[in-house]
């Protein structure tokens, strides 16, 4: 599934995304890709944070803790 893909199934049931690579903490060696998904459906903390040192294990945090939620998140797995 491509990022645009992605980003429309998730903002269809209401989601709101915002996805970053933050180049300071990049040159530290840090972990600069961080992952921030909002909404009403996301339990009483309203929002799910994930960062990583690569992109696809930011996804896959967020998907993780997102699956966890109530809904219908099984579409995740084939990610």
């Amino acid at each position: 599934m491509d990022i645009e893909q992605l980003m429309e199934k998730l903002g269809r049931p209401g989601i709101t995304v915002i996805l970053k690579v933050d180049d300071e903490r990049m040159a530290e060696g840090g972990e600069p890709w961080t992952l921030v998904m909002s909404g009403p459906d996301l339990g009483e903390q309203g929002f799910i944070r994930a960062e990583s040192s690569s992109l696809s294990g930011c996804l896959e945090q967020g998907f993780t803790r997102l699956r966890a939620r109530p809904g219908e998140w099984e579409w995740l797995t084939e990610i």
